[in-house]
This record gives structure tokens, sequence and C-alpha cells, in this order.
């Protein structure tokens, strides 16, 4: 630990407190011509590490105020870098353009470009190009950013430990914390930014090689002790970054935790002898390692900010790492300038990025956890594979990728069987006895509209104006087997012939008004999440009056306020058995097209599944098979009476988003259980089960387990949970992660979503088809003009 006179305290004579108030002591006190908490312009400047975000932060800064002083502290020598090349991209890039010229020209005059992707699966290799890449060497970049600060006048201390993060916040006007992913400062602070730091299953290495590869390269090997793969990248024109990785078990099992360092470089070196071209590998001090996720609640404490990978990381699989270091440095830089104070000027800087920085690291975990589960992909098409790593971050998209590299897009098309001029949303799908003419399926939603479990004008319109949209399956919301079975007291049944012959008067309506569309109805009992107010009321709130008695797996409230539910017996299973196969049977007198039973979300045969809420010790609890043996007596009571040509789906939490709950593997074990008794599809929901879970939104954020059930068992699988465009859904379709997309609320703001999809993307085809009535409006509404002529001369003030 060196202060900032250069003089180091005896190591381990004090602890940090001690030092700093020592420090304080035998240092006069720094003249601060202005308070940090009165200007946002602070005139002393600790900058914690010497990586590119913290050099840049210190050269902006120096840049905006020539009469700050500057001191950055680098533990490491000036030509000591780790990694060898640096990927950024033209957004990055602009930025820098804008804010320091300088360092951006002499970025450009070192880049390497190209715009290819290689792939290379079971000696298949496959190439998309126009993605647009600008890579340099890491070293390269240090020293470009060590001659600004030096010309700028930055105070650069390289082999020099900075000192306590709490002597920097008394010295120092601002410290910005950029001292990486195992940051002392955001440690000592641990208490007020509240790091959430998450290992994963692979280990991979930082490599180089002595010549460059002509694109981003992706190479797959299949070994004995499992799945490997390759990511490479030039940097140089001699030059090249290989990043070896595989899951833990496979390293083990190949012996590399018994290698040293040179050992394992010769041995990735003859695993991927291909790409290479037979040329060795060269290290660094590199060593095998796990990737460590960072995310922070607080991003800045007092006048100390975390930047860079202190404050987040994003796997090196979607190369954002400096990208991300560097658009932090400009953003607070810029918001130094824009506010009053250090503290507006902080908070706006992480009310900027933090958002950023969460869609990057949603994207990079997708992109990890794809990685992790490689081995679920080899068995798929080489172009089908490759168009799924590709969009595998769900950053590049179908329809992106189209744009960027037509010709490929269109191979992976014809593989697929889509028709030229087919979107694959728009290519059929068989389940048994039924065909439906695009993917695209109207999630249940429950409407709470119902009159003593009656369906009404509202849901025939309701469910009449999503057939006539377009979509190839239109499901009902939980219609539920008998009045305790409601969730609330607006929701439909199937327990009574009346309810019956409503609901056969909407799917007369859907089969003579929308020929093509198929309607499904979902079966479900509310178990200990009933008796509860309408949705808008007040959502799994009890009712302040009229409830009903509530039945469980086990007598476990929903809410700490909740009713308590009684235990079913096995007189009560039986009982609720035959109300499913009485529904059922009136269902298929009704005429419905598909059965779908609803066993997530916690309702009653979701609250067997989960261990969180099946606490029985008979032989319906205990073990997965036995928490699954009264949902599979129902599911075969329902098939027995269900028309043996009509499908039926289960719909499953694949995950409880909570400790101790339903993991993916049970997941996995649950769609491979109804399979055996007949299931055609899965419905691959997540959560609900219980109120305390902590789901990880974000956009398509549930696929990932229906992707895994699919690749898993083979089976036939719907996805769900934020697919909002048209462009998600040709996207999953195409890469092999579903068969069927069910959206909810994007068919609640258009019920035409799908036949505006077609418009939009020009489609025309018998995947969809417009209503006569509607088909003048089958093209978009011209509007006035927005753009104006531009200026054809500028002056000068």
């Amino acid at each position: 630990m060196v202060s900032a006179e250069g003089a180091a305290p005896t190591s381990g004579a004090r602890t940090c407190a001690e030092f700093t108030v020592a420090a304080a002591r035998a240092r006069p006190a720094p003249t601060r011509p202005q308070s940090p908490t009165t200007t946002s312009h602070p005139l002393r400047v600790a900058v914690v590490g010497g990586g590119p975000g913290g050099l840049y932060a210190a050269a902006l800064l120096k840049r905006l105020d020539p009469t700050r002083e500057v001191t950055v502290w680098e533990r490491n020598a000036p030509d000591d870098t780790f990694g060898f090349g640096v990927v950024l991209s033209d957004e990055t890039l602009g930025g820098i353009e804008h804010a320091d010229p300088v360092v951006h020209e002499a970025l450009q005059k070192e880049f390497i470009r190209w715009d290819d992707i290689d792939i290379v699966h079971r000696d298949t290799r496959h190439t998309s190009g126009g993605h647009g890449f600008a890579a340099l060497g890491r070293k390269r970049l240090l020293q470009i950013l060590h001659d600004r600060c030096h010309a700028l006048g930055v105070e650069l201390r390289f082999r020099s430990e900075a000192p306590c993060p709490a002597w920097l916040a008394e010295a120092y006007d601002l410290v910005i914390a950029a001292d990486g992913v195992h940051s002392t400062t955001r440690e000592a602070y641990a208490h007020v930014f509240r790091p959430h730091v998450a290992t994963h299953h692979c280990r991979y290495i930082w490599l180089a090689a002595d010549f460059a590869f002509d694109a981003f390269r992706f190479e797959i090997a299949e070994t004995e002790h499992g799945v490997m793969q390759l990511h490479g990248y030039p940097y140089a024109a001699d030059a090249s970054t290989v990043i070896v990785e595989m899951r833990e078990e496979v390293w083990q099992a190949a012996g590399f935790d018994e290698l040293d360092e040179q050992e394992s470089i010769a041995r990735c070196a003859k695993i991927f002898a291909d790409a290479l071209g037979g040329r060795p590998l060269k290290s660094n001090k590199s060593a095998w390692t796990t990737f460590r996720t960072v995310v922070n609640e607080r991003w800045s404490h007092g006048n100390v900010v975390l930047l860079g990978d202190a404050a987040h990381t994003a796997h090196f699989s979607i190369g954002s790492g400096t990208k991300l270091a560097v658009e932090d440095a400009l953003a607070l830089a810029a918001c130094l300038e824009e506010q009053r104070d250090v503290a507006s000027a902080l908070s706006a800087y992480e009310e900027e990025r933090k958002p950023v920085v969460a869609s990057t690291q949603r994207a990079a975990r997708a992109s990890l956890e794809w990685f992790e589960n490689l081995g679920l992909y080899l068995g798929q098409p080489p172009r089908q594979f490759a168009f799924n790593l590709l969009t595998r971050s769900r950053r590049v998209t179908h329809d992106n990728l189209r744009l960027r590299d037509a010709r490929f897009t269109e191979a992976v098309e014809r593989d697929f069987g889509c028709p030229p001029g087919t979107p694959p949303m728009f290519t059929p799908f068989r389940l048994r006895g039924l065909t439906l003419r695009n993917r695209v399926v109207v999630s249940p939603m429950d409407m709470y509209s119902a009159t003593d479990g009656v369906p009404g004008d509202f849901h025939l319109v309701h469910l009449g104006a999503r057939a006539l949209g377009g979509a190839g399956l239109v499901m009902t919301e939980m219609v539920c087997v008998s009045p305790e079975g409601r969730i609330t007291p607006g929701c439909a049944g199937l327990y009574t012939g009346k309810q019956a012959e409503a609901w056969k008067r909407i799917v007369q309506f859907v089969h003579a008004q929308a020929p093509g569309t198929a309607i499904g109805v979902q079966l479900g009992h509310s178990g200990r999440k009933g008796s509860t107010k309408l949705m808008w009321e007040g959502i799994d709130e009890p009712l302040e009056d009229g409830n009903w008695p509530l039945v469980a797996a086990s007598p476990i409230p929903y809410k700490p306020y909740s009713q308590t539910p009684r235990e079913l017996g096995r007189a009560q299973l039986t009982d609720i058995r035959e109300q499913f196969t009485a529904a059922a049977w009136r269902a298929a007198r009704a005429g419905f097209d598909l059965l779908e039973l609803h066993c997530a979300h916690g309702y009653l045969l979701s609250g067997f599944l989960s261990p969180l809420t099946n606490r029985r010790t008979d032989a319906y609890g205990g073990s997965l098979e036995k928490r699954l043996r009264f949902p599979l007596e129902v599911f075969d009571a329902v098939r027995g009476v269900w028309p043996e040509e009509r499908p039926m789906t289960v719909r499953i939490s694949a995950t409880d988003w909570a400790e101790g709950g339903t993991t993916a593997e049970d997941a996995v074990a649950i769609a491979r259980a109804f399979a055996a008794h007949g299931a055609d599809a899965i419905d691959v929901s997540t959560g609900q089960v219980v109120a305390d879970e902590e789901p990880e939104f974000g956009r398509s954020y549930q696929t990932p387990y229906a992707d895994r059930i699919r690749h898993t068992t083979g089976l036939p699988v719907i996805a769900v949970g934020a697919i909002s465009s048209w462009d998600d859904v040709n996207s999953l379709i195409l890469a092999g992660r579903t068969d069927l997309c069910a959206l909810a609320r994007p068919h609640l703001y258009d019920p035409h979503w799908t036949l505006h999809a077609a418009a939009e993307q020009g489609y025309e085809g018998p995947g969809v088809a417009w209503p006569a009535p509607y088909r003048a409006g089958s093209r978009r509404p011209q509007t006035g003009r927005t753009d104006a002529p531009k200026p054809r001369l500028t002056l000068g003030g």
C-alpha cells in the first residue's frame, strides 16, 4: 500500500482504518476550493485502477478541466497487461470521437476490421457476414491511453497500490474505483454497494496465436471427455486472441486440473489444431478461471463511484467488457459536467448507465448459458446450429441477421422448410390430428369477467377478436373445474351445462368466422390461490367476504395473511379428478380443438409438483416421482375422455424462482413424465408458485427453459414470457428453441397482432388470412410527412 506521499506503511502493521487516521494526521488536510457537495466539477480526482476505463475517465476529466489534479494508481507496470485483444463497437467509437478526437484518431490507426463470423461444427464451416468488428491489442490500447494521459497532465502511478478507499475519499473530491472484478474499493464498502457475485459452470483460459484469423471464429470440438469450444478473433495483422472454454466437469475429465500452464496450452493447441493450422498457442500469465458475473445494487457512496468491471461484468462471449467501461467513463464525465454537484452527478450517472448495463448483462447471461449448455445443440443441422449460436444472446435476431447477411439467413430458412418468402412464424405445425397454420398462440389470459362461471359476450368478443387476428391457436383463460376451484368470483368454469353451452357458442364463432384458427381450452383448479379479489381490485388478495374454503396439496397459505387451505385426502383427490374429467368431457362436446392441463403458477396441480408447496408424507409427496402422481392421475383421466385425435398439452412452471423449489432438471423430468402419459407438447412457463419468488425478468426470459426441455427430451414445446415482437418469434422458431410461441400482453395491445406481423413482413401466404371484411386494412395506413427539407446552407456566427 502506498500513500499519496509515496511512503508505504509497514505491511500488516495497521488496519486500513488505523492507517486512514494516521495518514490524515501526518498529512496536511487537502485544500478544496469548493466542496464536492456544492460543485460537480471536482478539482482533485483519484482513479483506482489503470485499465482502459480508469485511464479514459482520467483523460476525459483532465481534458474537460486542465486545472484538475487527476491521479491514477495502477498496481502493475506500464507494459503489463492481461489478455490480448479488445473489441470495440462503432457506437462506442462514435462516443470516443465526439469526446476526444485525439484518442479516436489514434485508435483508428490501429484497428483491425472484419465483417465475418465463422462457425465450425462437425467439420462443417458456415460463414455469416455483415457484422462489423473492430479490434486492437489491449497493450496498444493502454499505450494510447497512457500517452493521452501524459499529454494532458494526468499523474500515473504504476507499481503502486492505491491508498485505503476511506483515505482517498477524505483526501480527494472524487474517487473513481476502476479496480476490476476483484475491486478492493467495492469490498471496502460492500455494505453500501451490496454486490452480488455469481460464478458459473465453465472454465476458460485466455490465450493468443501468432497469426490473424480472417473472421471471428467459433469452433466446436467434441472430445471423449465432452464438448469444448474455441472463441477466436484477430486483433493485429499477425495476432489473434484465442479463448478455450468448457464445462467444469469436462475440464476435470480431460485432466486440465492436473496440468501446468504450458501443458494446458499445448493440449489446447492439439485439440484445436485444425482451427490453428497446427500453429502453437502462447500465454501471458494465463490461467484457467471461472467467469464471475458482478452486479451491484448501488454504484456510488459519497464521493466514491464504481466504474467498469468493479461495477458490473458481462461474459466475454459478447465482447462488451472494455466497451462498457469506456462508455461508463464517457457517461460519468458528461454527468459531472451537467449536474450541479457530485452527489447529483453520481446519481445521474448511475441512473443513465444501470439500465444499459442491465440489458447488456441479460444478453451476456443468455450467451454464457448458451455456451454452458452447448451440448444440447450438437445434434442440430450445422446451418441451424450456426443460426442458433449467432442469435444466442437475443441481440442478433432473425430480421437483424437478414439485413446483415440475407443469403445466409435464407439458407437457414430453406433448411428449416420455409417456402420462399415465408417467415418461420408462418410455417405450419402439427400436433396429433391438429395442424396449426402458423406458430403463434394467444396465451391463456384470465379475464375475470364471467358471471357464475358462465362466459358471456365479453368472452365472445375477446376471444373472437383474437381469432380474427390471425393467430394459429387461441387459448381460453384457465377454465375452472368447480366453483371451489375458481381463483376469483369472475373466473369462467366448465362445471355446468350452461357454461358448456356458452363455450360452445364461442367455439362455433371462431370456427365459422376465423376458419383455419384453432381454439383450445385450459382446464385448472385454483388450489390455495383461490377465493381472491378480481385482479384489478387486488391481485392474490383474499376476498373481504363471500369466501369459499380452499384445498391444496398441503395446508400452506400462499401469503401469510391468505386463507390456509385444507390438505386433500384420498376421497377428495378422487372427487377433483372426476371434476377434471367431467369438464374435459364438456369441453370436447363444446368442440374445442385442443385441451391444456394447467399444472403451473402455484394452482392446485402445480402445488403438488413443487417441493415448496407439497409437504405431504403419503404416496403423493416426497420424491418428484411421488409429487407427480396426482397430476398424472388427473392427466390420464382427462386423456381418457378427450378425443384421441385431439392434442393435449400441459403447462408447467419450469422453475419456482425460489431456493429449494423446482429446478430446471426437475422440469425436464416433469415434461418426460407427462409425455410418457401422452402429452403432445409442454407449455413452458415459470414461477408464480410462491409469493416470495425472485424472477429474473427480461425479454424472452422464460424461453431458455422451453429450449432445454425441447433439446433434452425431443418434445414439442410452447415458449412464453415477454416474447413481444414477430422478430423474436421468427428467431426462436428458426433457431430451434421452441415450436410455438405464446404471447399474452401483445395480444391485449393489438388483437390483430399476427395479421399485422404478416403485413409488416410483406407476407400473404397460407400461414395467415385476413378475414374478408378486414382485407382493406391489410396495408399500413398512410401518414403525413415527418421529414422536413434539409437546409442547403449553414451560416457561421
